[in-house]
C-alpha cells in the first residue's frame, strides 16, 4: 500500500498512519455510485491509494467495481 501524503508532508509516527499502512480492505459503509457523494470521493481515493474498497450499502449492487452489500454481516471478506 502507499499511503498518499500531500507534497512536502513528512512521514509521521501517528497511530493512523500506522493503520493505514496494514491495512488492505476497508469496507465503506454507505457507499453511492453517486459520483456528488463524498464518500464516493473517499472510496475512490482510497481505490487509487491501492486500496480493496468493499461498498456496504442496501441500495446499490455495483459501486467502483466492487460488489456491494446491504449490511456489515453481509460482508464475505475479511475487512481490516
Amino acid at each position: 500500500m502507499k499511503l498518499l501524503l500531500p507534497e512536502g508532508a513528512a512521514p509521521s509516527s501517528d497511530p493512523i498512519a500506522e493503520i493505514l499502512k496494514n491495512t488492505k480492505t476497508i469496507a465503506v459503509v454507505g457507499l453511492s455510485s453517486n459520483a456528488m457523494r463524498p464518500s464516493h470521493g473517499v472510496a475512490e481515493y482510497l481505490q487509487a491509494a491501492g486500496y480493496r474498497i468493499v461498498p456496504v450499502n442496501p441500495n446499490e449492487t455495483n459501486v467502483l467495481g466492487e460488489k456491494s452489500y446491504p449490511r456489515l454481516e453481509d460482508v464475505p471478506l475479511k475487512i481490516d
